[in-house]
């Protein structure tokens, strides 16, 4: 891909995070996600690619914009694979809590999984757990080898996790061994990205997530050198079907960061809505508003940030 593609694509997540952005706090999660949704699919046809959307808001059938097939951009460039999260974190948004982003990941075409909406397990590490932790091994073996490789002790490292039922007993054994847990209402993108990051605060992302959030973050994993494993999680015949038709034949396959993002040139961008951990949210002003992105590129493994500020109309 073009290399000025990715600041390119930087103008599409702040197109969404700015719109959505005026519903932060109003209890309107739905009417949040569809400003994302009308903002980023604006800019998007703007931009010199000739993209399709493999991973976005549901099939055809279900989504007037953004669906899985939808052709995208000015219809000139580069031939590329896109996965699109408008709004993760709709609830954070409606509440008025931190974390919620507009976050996209682009690769060359054919190179994106085009996972099927379902629960996928992910164990996500930075870049000291590569071939250290396994998604197959018990947790305690996980963490002891990754406060080996990193030189430290198990109870300085932070787990995160979505805060489920299904996720209790991990929670359990993990406190037990003495590590750190931080558990999130919502959205785990950030928080894998978190995991690659130095300094971030969080160590590991482990549990079960949604399958489309997974391979955005996988992009994000593969830009920062990062170790990530994940399995798909079929809950009953039709979703196993799905998995067939994906040559995936075997529900217990283990997938890898280059099964989940092939090669080595993908691009992982996202813009906070609501101020979190890695980003600020959108902060507005009279007649301007200011956004703070994260841009990475695997080719070139440059991770910028970007604060901008836009002029905007006046909106209640």
């Amino acid at each position: 891909m073009e290399r000025e593609l990715a600041l390119e694509f930087v103008r599409v997540t702040e197109a969404a995070a700015i719109a959505s952005g005026h519903l932060i706090g109003r209890g309107d999660k739905n009417g949040a996600d569809q400003l994302a949704v009308d903002g980023m699919r604006s800019m998007l046809d703007t931009v010199h690619i000739r993209g399709t959307v493999v991973i976005g808001e549901g099939e055809m059938d279900e989504a007037p914009m953004l669906y899985i097939g939808e052709k995208v951009g000015a219809g000139d460039g580069d031939a590329v694979d896109i996965a699109v999260d408008p709004l993760e974190g709709t609830n954070l948004v409606a509440k008025g809590t931190a974390g919620a982003i507009a976050v996209m990941a682009v690769a060359p075409e054919g190179h994106l999984l085009h996972a099927p909406d379902m629960y996928m397990e992910k164990i996500v590490t930075g870049a000291a757990g590569v071939g250290i932790v396994h998604l197959d091994a018990s947790i305690e073996e996980n963490l002891r080898a990754l406060a080996h490789a990193t030189g430290r002790d198990v109870r300085e490292l932070t787990v995160v996790m979505l805060d489920r039922e299904r996720h209790e007993e991990t929670i359990v054994r993990i406190r037990a061994l003495g590590s750190r847990v931080k558990l999130i209402s919502d959205g785990d993108v950030s928080p894998a990205v978190a995991a690659c990051l130095p300094g971030s605060g969080v160590d590991m992302l482990i549990g079960s997530g949604g399958a489309p959030e997974g391979v955005i973050a996988a992009a994000a994993v593969k830009c920062l050198g990062g170790e990530m494993q994940a399995r798909l999680i079929p809950e009953d015949d039709t979703q196993l079907e799905r998995l067939h038709s994906m040559g995936v034949r075997d529900a217990q396959h283990i997938l890898t960061v280059d099964d989940l993002v092939k090669g080595d040139d993908a691009v992982y961008v996202a813009t906070g809505i609501t101020g979190g951990d890695l980003l600020k949210g959108v902060q507005y002003g009279p007649g301007v508003c200011t956004t703070h992105s994260i841009v990475m590129r695997s080719l070139s493994g440059t991770v910028r940030y970007v604060t901008a500020q836009h002029r905007i109309s006046a909106k209640s």
